[in-house]
């Protein structure tokens, strides 16, 4: 399997995002590159730098109002009078069938549903080619003639809408690949392994039935993301039955993660599609940082497992996972069961 990455993506170093009311280290940094790198290249991945598809597929899945946004809120920002490091909104509205706001704060509100995804000087371009990154892995599959290739985005996408960033999140990796397959795909799936559920990702493609979305994540009854991903969301109008979230209980280990995971699978199986987006988050690890779930790094290698069981054209797009000593080796024990599976 081959791995398409960026160097760009580790410009976007954020400082701080706001938790439980307090100020805190923001864990999305570089770093998390260099660690998912070393895991790429220590189950035998082969490197290939991301090329510069422009902006198109981007924007079949994000508003030009939004990417305009990202593309001059912070030049906006910093010329205001004792304006912040980072653009953070004050502000959230209640509602959006109000006009467009014209100020860099009521814009900052509007496009950012919180305050964990401070954009910065370089965000914009770390975003852009974190998105690159996904959309090579997809043409990879698509047009490259592999079963399977693995996007490593950083920032990750899943938490982001199509005109709204949130949760680290600012372009939507996972649905941009989806989007990219859809051009030679009757049927796509998304199947998201994350600690938290996709939010974004299903909020994009609700009401469609030409991508299935699928969530194994904590219960966000009190986790992150709290007002998306309960099991009674299956879709609206055409998208009906085309969504299905499978929640489970705080500190869920890897025999009820995996049990989750097969129906997924057979829901996958039972939409036959033509191509799927694996949104690869690695912090349902018992030692992540965020500590919602106990998936061990064995676990990690059985997910990957039953993943190549689908047996379907496969782009693998990373999401969450952040700093532990064991980040890599969890990457690695995903793409080595994969790949063991894939090659039974």
């Amino acid at each position: 399997m081959k791995f398409v990455h960026a160097d760009r993506q580790k410009q976007h170093d954020p400082v701080m995002f706001l938790s439980s009311g307090a100020q805190k280290p923001n864990p999305e940094v570089p770093e998390r590159l260099d660690r998912l790198i070393g895991g790429a290249k220590a189950a035998g991945l082969e490197r290939i730098d991301a090329s510069d598809h422009g902006l198109g597929p981007i924007a079949a899945v994000h508003t030009p109002e939004y990417i305009a946004f990202l593309q001059n809120i912070y030049t906006r920002w910093q010329r205001m009078p004792d304006a912040s490091a980072e653009v953070i909104p004050n502000i959230h509205p209640d509602r959006r069938d109000f006009p467009y706001p014209a100020s860099a704060v009521g814009q900052a509100g509007y496009h950012m549903a919180d305050t964990a995804c401070p954009i910065s000087e370089h965000t914009f371009e770390s975003a852009y080619w974190s998105a690159q990154s996904a959309i090579g892995a997809a043409r990879l599959v698509r047009d490259g003639g592999e079963r399977a290739a693995y996007g490593l985005s950083r920032p990750p996408g899943h938490h982001a809408f199509s005109d709204l960033a949130g949760g680290f999140c600012f372009f939507n990796n996972s649905a941009i690949a989806a989007q990219e397959f859809r051009k030679s795909a009757d049927r796509v799936a998304i199947l998201d392994v994350d600690l938290h559920h996709g939010n974004g990702t299903q909020g994009i493609f609700y009401q469609r039935a030409d991508v299935m979305t699928v969530s194994i994540h904590a219960d966000p009854v009190r986790f992150y993301p709290f007002f998306w991903g309960h099991a009674a969301e299956r879709g609206e109008g055409p998208g009906l039955g085309y969504n299905l979230n499978l929640p489970l209980e705080r500190g869920s280990k890897d025999d009820v993660f995996l049990e989750a995971l097969e129906a997924g699978l057979k829901r996958i199986r039972a939409y036959a599609p033509d191509a799927v987006v694996l949104a690869l988050g690695l912090d349902a690890f018992e030692g992540d940082p965020f500590g919602g779930l106990g998936v061990t790094t064995e676990g990690f290698a059985r997910i990957g497992a039953a993943c190549a069981g689908l047996n379907v054209p496969m782009a693998i797009i990373q999401e969450g996972g952040y700093l532990c000593d064991a980040l890599g080796d969890n990457l690695t024990a995903f793409l080595n069961g994969f790949g063991e599976a894939a090659a039974a």
